[in-house]
């Protein structure tokens, strides 16, 4: 087995500075009984250690098999990776560290005469709530270039044409960037909604949304545009992709992930920069997955008490059962031998000789996702 440690991950440029440690304002108690009423009002918590574990197996080796594996890349108030290790009988296996502004994953690539492809990678994640205390605004400073990335298009997301025009209309009379942000998170939150058919996390094609007026999709389509929109006005944001690693401890049963078996836990989450905040928490996507999914019926009612403090909520603060890989575009896998890129690296990638594995099919990629969390 081959080990890194967190001394390591900084020194090879996986890990900015060290985390100063916020005040420990509470942390919410799991709602006890099947009648409990549900209320989401995250506080600043204890820091919480996971175990994240993913294991892929491949049935048979089909020419040169390769995997790449999401590998945290946070190092933030609300998250720090601790160590990372992984086993498996590749020929050749890596964890590529992040180049600036990228995505680091763990890379395996087995021979096309050995046995059937196995590898295991774990990381140690710490994680808490994070909220913003709208009542102590400050001067946060970041560097200049990464906000200047954080403006930028995508390959799906531009940020003229239709989106700046939705968001110019969406944001009419708002002047600073926090007014601007409420309104476009108000404008997702009362125009989208999500569609539990669309595979996966969907893919953050969100000019073919506005295009059709079918603004249905998952949390890559409608964080995509919560963030793109922002851009297109001048705020600074971008989406963070990760999976959600244990239950919510808030009652609600879609904002929390079976530890056992993560393979379709996988969510993405949207950040902005404010001027007086820094970088703050979004997440209009679950507010609109409560709505949807929470209950058997469709709830389209924001001041339904069920949706009424996720909403209010979801707007600077998340909760800590959930673990950040990375919040890159355009991802390419080195040696894959794709011109094409990845929208995004959320989910375990592979390929062989018959081309590229299904990574929103556990079960026909093999591979398993858990999680477990460690107490000291």
């Amino acid at each position: 087995m081959i080990h890194t440690s967190r001394r390591a991950l900084l020194q090879a440029g996986m890990a900015a500075a060290a985390v100063q440690a916020l005040p420990v304002i509470g942390r919410a108690q799991t709602a006890t009984s099947a009648d409990a009423q549900p209320h989401f009002e995250p506080q600043l918590s204890p820091w919480r250690t996971f175990e994240v574990t993913t294991t892929v197996t491949v049935p048979q080796a089909n020419g040169v098999t390769q995997v790449w594996l999401p590998a945290p890349n946070l190092d933030t108030d609300f998250q720090r990776t601790l160590d990372n290790s992984w086993s498996g009988d590749a020929s050749s296996i890596r964890l590529e560290p992040a180049p600036k502004g990228g995505a680091a994953m763990l890379h395996a690539e087995f021979p096309s005469d050995g046995p059937a492809p196995t590898v295991t990678f774990t990381s140690r994640v710490q994680t808490r709530n994070r909220v913003v205390d709208w009542s102590k605004p400050g001067k946060p400073h970041e560097d200049p270039a990464v906000l200047r990335a954080a403006l930028q298009p995508t390959d799906l997301q531009p940020v003229d044409g239709i989106v700046r025009t939705t968001a110019l209309a969406a944001t009419q009379g708002a002047s600073t960037d926090v007014e601007k942000v409420r309104a476009i998170y108000n404008w997702v939150v009362g125009n989208c909604h999500r569609e539990p058919s669309v595979p996966g996390c969907g893919t953050g094609a969100i000019k073919a949304m506005l295009e059709s007026g079918n603004l249905a999709g998952k949390c890559a389509d409608l964080s995509a545009l919560f963030a793109a929109m922002c851009r297109s006005v001048g705020v600074p944001a971008r989406e963070i992709y990760g999976v959600r690693v244990a239950p919510s401890a808030f009652g609600y049963q879609q904002l929390g992930g079976n530890p056992a078996n993560l393979s379709g836990a996988q969510h993405c989450r949207a950040e902005v920069w404010l001027s007086r905040y820094g970088w703050v928490a979004m997440d209009p996507a679950d507010v609109l997955k409560v709505m949807r999914q929470e209950k058997p019926e469709w709830i389209k009612d924001l001041n339904n008490p069920l949706i009424a403090p996720v909403n209010k909520a979801l707007f600077g603060s998340w909760e800590g059962n959930w673990v950040g890989f990375n919040t890159v575009n355009d991802v390419t896998l080195p040696g894959s031998g794709a011109s094409a890129t990845l929208p995004f690296l959320m989910y375990p990638q592979g390929q062989n000789s018959a081309g590229r594995f299904n990574e929103l099919s556990a079960s026909a990629f093999k591979y398993a996702i858990t999680a477990k969390e460690l107490t000291a």
